[in-house]
């Protein structure tokens, strides 16, 4: 067996390591693993100076078990097929074992889009849209992209705008993409969304006594020490929630090197210092590290790599030190270094489940966009008149009244971003209650991420039996 796996045969590869804790039959599970829909295209874009430049994108719908598909678009001059193929299955997976009804998809254009103007990327964008509408490869009821690597509200704002005007009058139009801005249907909370998931996730985990006991660790967040590896969207928001939930960030880690600092650093206050100086490096009262990679084998609790691919791999997996490894960016691991922690006892928390705070989210924006009104619209005054009335009628029974202060926390309704929280939260704890039963019920199962996909190949054969695919 070759040593080094395409991102693709390594899903595959654990697909395959869970496949045989199921019960079911050789098929049906070919079938789940397959990708069922593959869109290579070329297309040309007139740029800036005159010069016509022949793109490369692709878009892949790996299961319609459920509808529409779901999953990110990224620009990336990395992108090709395989990897494609490998984040459209691991979507069907995490989307399963969250219990979002969708099923897995992804797209890619082959870009640098640092390397282009803002109206060559929106050219770009809008002509990759209208290809996918010309084969039915988008819609809110087929296939509904979102925001990736490179990607953000302004691409998913060209996206929407480009499928309504080629499909004057569909009402629900603004579902065919999530990830937008909020006045174009974009949902609060959506920015901050895979680190909360990553946080709630690793919470319940560190509220698990046995688990916890098997790692040698107390129960609970507060005090653990965490190094994050990225500054990004993700590190800086999964950073700021586990600082806030009393856990300490020790060490933060970015491509220009790594600081630390054992009383915790402020990931707010390093975010700002770097948009001043342009670099994370000589942040007041913080060390730097000899080079940033060094931040994955420092003494640490949690280690949450929130950055690229494949970081740590057979070379310096037997020097990560961490206990739990928490997979906030998509494939941290190698397989390699998946069984050498593995056997060293450390805990991974596998990025297909780790990282769906994206996606959840995303589910109920486009949901927001089918029933086309706001979360909380309709009950936020009722719920605060209610407990308005509750409220005196205790303070006339009791003689006593509160402050303030606790006035106003008690009395408020919720807004859109405290029920998308909300939701979140009920996902990630619901998902690694699921995950973890399943891990115990059958101790041979040899780690989490196993245990994940078993979870996954679960419920998706269960959709395909129930649709009588497999009569």
């Amino acid at each position: 067996m070759p040593h080094t796996y395409s991102f693709f045969q390594s899903v595959e590869r654990s697909f395959d390591k869970a496949a045989q804790f199921t019960k079911w039959e050789k098929g049906l599970l070919e079938q789940i693993k397959a990708c069922n829909s593959i869109y290579a295209m070329r297309f040309p874009v007139k740029m800036d100076d005159g010069r016509i430049e022949v793109i490369e994108a692709y878009r892949v719908q790996h299961s319609q078990h459920k509808a529409p598909c779901k999953g990110g678009i990224r620009f990336s001059d990395e992108v090709n097929q395989d990897e494609v193929m490998a984040l459209a299955s691991l979507m069907t997976y995490k989307c399963a074992i969250v219990n979002v009804p969708f099923g897995g998809g992804k797209g890619g254009i082959k870009i640098d889009p640092k390397k282009y103007s803002t109206y060559e990327l929106e050219k770009i964008t809008r002509r990759y849209t209208s290809e996918l509408v010309k084969k039915n490869f988008i819609g809110p009821g087929i296939d509904v992209p979102a925001p990736d690597y490179g990607t953000g509200e302004r691409e998913m704002a060209w996206i929407v705008d480009t499928y309504a005007s080629l499909k004057p009058g569909e009402i629900d139009a603004a579902g065919c993409v999530t990830g937008k801005p909020i006045s174009q249907g974009g949902v609060h909370g959506r920015k901050e969304a895979t680190g909360l998931g990553v946080f709630y996730g690793i919470r319940e985990i560190c509220s698990m006594p046995e688990i916890m006991e098997k790692l040698g660790l107390s129960t609970g967040l507060v005090g653990k020490t965490v190094v994050v590896q990225g500054l990004g969207n993700v590190g800086y928001h999964s950073a700021r929630f586990f600082r806030q939930g009393g856990a300490k960030v020790v060490c933060i880690a970015e491509f220009e090197g790594a600081i630390y600092n054992s009383e915790g650093i402020n990931e707010e206050a390093l975010f700002q210092h770097r948009k001043a100086t342009g670099s994370i490096l000589n942040f007041p009262g913080a060390t730097h590290l000899a080079k940033n990679s060094d931040a994955l084998e420092l003494e640490c609790d949690i280690l949450v790599p929130a950055a690229l691919e494949n970081v740590i791999n057979k070379d310096n997996a037997p020097k990560v030190k961490a206990k739990i490894i928490a997979e906030a960016a998509n494939g941290p691991l190698t397989p390699d270094a998946d069984e050498i922690l593995t056997s060293k006892g450390a805990l991974i928390v596998p990025d297909m489940y780790l990282n769906a705070g994206g996606v959840t989210v995303s589910y109920f924006e486009w949901l927001k966009n089918l029933s086309h009104v706001r979360y909380g619209r309709m009950e936020k005054r009722f719920r605060e008149n209610k407990n308005m009335h509750i409220l005196a009628q205790i303070e006339e029974l009791t003689g006593k009244t509160v402050s303030a202060e606790e006035r106003l926390a008690i009395m408020r309704g919720a807004d859109e971003i405290d029920l998308v929280h909300s939701g979140l939260e009920e996902t990630m704890i619901s998902a690694t209650r699921e995950i973890m039963e399943i891990w115990k019920k059958n101790p041979t199962i040899p780690d989490m991420r196993t245990a994940a996909y078993v979870n996954a190949i679960n419920k998706v054969a269960i959709s395909y039996m129930e649709l009588g695919i497999f009569p």
